[in-house]
This record gives C-alpha cells, structure tokens and sequence, in this order.
C-alpha cells in the first residue's frame, strides 16, 4: 500500500512539473516583444515546415546535379568456344561538364588478346593495351542550354523560391506574433484601469458606510455605491475574460524549448505606456519604391518569370538542328599482337554529327505554352506592384492616423484626469455629489482604456508597415533567415 501511494505522489509531482513548465516563473521575467519574436522564429511549426520544403528543394538541387556525374563502365568480351578465340575488356570514364557548350569528356583503356572476326576488327589492341581520350562539342542544339544545365538552374531557382517562401512565412508570424503581443499588453493594461476603478470605489464604499453609520449621509447614497461597485466588477470581469483570451492567442506563438505554447499572466506584463513616435524618414512617399521593392512575395515572383524564361531558352534549343563535334585521341601500349602493326600507331580522330528535327511540333507547341505563360506571370508582377504600392500608401496612412489619436487620446486623458481631481476635491467639500464623482471617475477611466487601445492600434499600425516594407531588423528577422535550424 505504502509503494502505491508512493508513486502515486510521484506521478502527481510530474503532472504539476509538466503543467508549470508551460507557465514562465511567476514575476521572474517581464515578457518583451522580442521574446515573442524570437520564440515564434524558432519554434512556431509553420516555420519549421517552411524551412524543412526549403531543404528538400535545396535537396533536388544536388539531385539535378547528379547529371554531371562521373560514369565508369566495363564492357567485357569473350569467345567461349567455336573458332574464334577472341577476348576483351574495354573500361570507359565520362562525365558531361556543366559549362557551355555542352561538353562531354570521356577517357578509357582497352585490352584485348586472341583472334577476332573481321567485323569486330576494332576489338585488336596492342600487348599493353591502348588508351583513349576524347572530347565532344555541341555547335548548335545544346551548346548555350540542355536538359541537364537546365534542371539544375531550374533547381537552383526552385530552392531560391523555397527560401522566399521561408523569409514570407517568418513575416507573416512575425506579424501577427507582434499583434497578439501588443494585443496582450493593451488588455492587460485595461484589466488594470478597471481594477485600480473597483478598488477606488470599494475602499469609499467603506467610508461611506461608516458616514451613514454616524448619520453624515443618507442610506440612499450606500446602496448607489454598491450599484457603482456592482457595475465596474462586470467591466472587470468582461476585461478578465479579453485579458485571458489575449493570453491564450499569445501562447500560440510564445512557446518553451520543446515546441510546446507558453501561457503567461499578468504578473508577465511590461511596463508600457504609450508613448508617440518620433517622425521617420522611411515614412516618406519618395522612399516607398525602395522599400516595397523587397518584398519577397515579389521577388519570389521574378523568380518565377526567370524560371519561365530559362524554359523558353530550353525550347528554343529543342528547335535546333544538332551538330556535334568530336575530338579523340588513340594510344597504343606495348608491342603489336594479333591485331598487326595498324594497332601500332596514335591515332586522332575529328568526327561530325548532324541531324535537322523536320516537323518539330512538340517543340513548337511548348514554346508557345511557355511564352503565354510568360506574358501572364508578367502581368501579374504588374498587378503585384501596384497592389503593394496602394497597400503600403495605405499603411502608411493608417498608421500616421494612429499616431494622431493616440496623441488626441493622451490629451483626454490629461482633461479627464484634471476634472476627476477637481470634483473629488469639491465632494469632500460638500459642494458635489456622489452621482457627478461616479460619472467623473468613469470618465477618466474610459479615457485611459481608449488611451490604451489607441497605443494598441499604434502598434498594429507600425507592425503592419514594418511587414509591409520587409524591415528585418525590426521584425526581429536574422538577415540569414535559415541561421539557427
């Protein structure tokens, strides 16, 4: 029994250890935006898929360069019986070289011995054997482009669209791990205007309840101060439940070392208050072209239109006629055998090879296909630019704006502040009421939650634009976006 209680306890210990490690240590750390930032770069899953379809791109790239590969063969040849005694072995190395002209290198030996058939005269070699090198050109189809150059920069491209698709993945969370932040802060912050307001208005309740003890105020004026109290702990209550939605959005891009989301609380909130921006230079008009001209959804398009036109280039090669060019070198070694003294001599050899395609249909209509594909991907770029023209304009737009409320918003706050002040001060002089300190404190307590969520759409404003205009440095994005994986 004492054994079953014992791990029964242990295993209730793990539980509590597992459930807290998903919690940061209570007023240990004030969580900041870039501990958001740089948690959800390292451990929000759809980077990590981004950054795994970019290495089996980049993996397809050493694949299409397999095509340049070395290639060693053996071909051996042998009379087993009948009248010939013939035998021979003939090693051959080749490898085509990823340059232009398509060429191909080859070397090989060849050793034979016996007697062969007049028609496999080329069987003889000398008694050491003989060697061979040689090298072959592409004049005309395959001399700028083939399929094998061509797979390899079409590969290469593909893992450079693969790694737009990473840098466009790291903006997108990064965007929207800076929203829930910001979210997160500005409820938070509300959370506690409504608390410091339920508090003001239950320590008066105290003073108040002693004042209708002693007869100084009617019972009238406690029970409208428990209505007040009543009012603000629903507003409490409704900012409790934001506040812990907030948290909850949070963790989905604020997560521990394995991966998993970390919720925090409000012992977690940084100390922030608003403050407008100074003007920045990158907010001006002439400057917008520079900086929307790095946004890698558009890069990543021109990577395509270069894809599309490297395929042209592949068929407009198909529509070539073939003329190649082969340079060849013989060696004997040793003494001459059954072969006789023409085997005893070097040789070098210039052959010429031509084929014309005629009806040339396939390639034809491909070129077609791709070239309208071409002139469509083109269009698009056109639409893109304009779109993330307007898109960044109105950005911008939004976000001046919100530089403009949150300064009008801190003006309120200031007004309403002064006006709590002074009508406290008249209450406690007999020359206000309850009712007109109630609506007073409301007020300024409305004016700091709106204060609060100007701030909030400030900061949106400013996330979306630095999104907008692909500042890595802001967003928190490494220049190399694949260091640390």
């Amino acid at each position: 029994m004492k054994v079953v209680v014992a791990l029964l306890l242990f295993s209730l210990t793990l539980v509590c250890v597992a459930a807290e490690s998903n919690h940061p240590p209570a007023g240990k750390n004030k969580l900041s935006a870039e501990d958001v930032l740089n948690s959800a770069a390292r451990h929000y899953p759809k980077i990590l898929e981004s950054i795994a379809e970019f290495r089996a791109a980049e993996a397809k790239t050493l694949s299409a360069e397999g095509a340049f590969d070395l290639t060693f063969d053996i071909d051996s040849y042998n009379y087993a019986e009948g009248f010939y005694d013939g035998r021979s072995v003939e090693a051959t190395a080749s490898r085509y070289l990823n340059a232009r002209g398509g060429t191909r290198v080859y070397g090989g030996y060849k050793l034979s011995n016996g007697s062969f058939p007049v028609y496999e005269d080329e069987r003889f070699t000398n008694t050491g054997g003989q060697l061979n090198l040689g090298v072959l050109f592409s004049l005309l189809r395959d001399r700028d482009i083939d399929p094998r150059r061509f797979r390899v920069s079409d590969a290469g491209l593909a893992a450079q669209q693969a790694k737009f698709d990473v840098l466009l993945t790291k903006l997108g969370i990064a965007q929207k791990a800076m929203v829930a932040y910001w979210r997160w802060v500005a409820l938070g912050q509300k959370k506690q205007v409504y608390n410091n307001l339920l508090s003001i208005a239950e320590k008066r309740d105290v003073g108040l309840g002693k004042e209708v003890k002693e007869g100084a105020r009617a019972e009238i004026v406690l029970t409208e101060s428990r209505q007040n109290i009543t009012q603000r702990k629903s507003l409490l209550a409704r900012a409790e439940r934001d506040f812990a939605v907030a948290a909850n959005e949070l963790g989905m891009f604020y997560r521990d070392a394995s991966g998993s989301p970390v919720f925090v609380g409000p012992e977690n909130l940084p100390d922030y208050r608003p403050k407008p921006s100074p003007a920045d230079k990158n907010y001006e008009l002439q400057n917008l072209n520079r900086l929307y001209a790095s946004r890698p959804e558009l890069q990543k398009l021109r990577n395509s239109i270069t894809r599309a036109m490297r395929r042209i280039e592949l068929n407009q090669n198909s529509l070539l006629p073939r003329l190649d060019l082969n340079l060849g070198v013989y060696q004997p070694l040793g003494s001459p055998a059954e072969g006789g003294l023409s085997r005893d001599d070097s040789d070098v050899i210039v052959g010429l090879q031509f084929s014309v395609p005629l009806e040339r249909r396939v390639a034809r209509g491909a070129l077609a296909e791709t070239r309208a594909k071409l002139n469509a991907l083109r269009q698009k770029e056109r639409l893109m630019e304009d779109q993330i023209q307007l898109e960044v304009r109105n950005i911008l737009l939004n976000l001046k704006t919100a530089e403009e409320l949150l300064i009008l918003a801190g003006d309120e706050v200031n007004q309403a502040s002064v006006l709590q002040r002074a009508e406290i001060q008249r209450f406690r002089k007999g020359a206000s009421d309850f009712f007109l300190v109630n609506i007073r404190e409301n007020t300024a307590a409305e004016a700091e939650v709106r204060f609060y969520l100007a701030g909030l759409q400030r900061e949106i404003a400013q996330v979306n634009f630095d999104a907008a205009t692909a500042n890595l440095e802001k967003l928190g994005i490494s220049e190399d976006i694949l260091n640390n994986y």
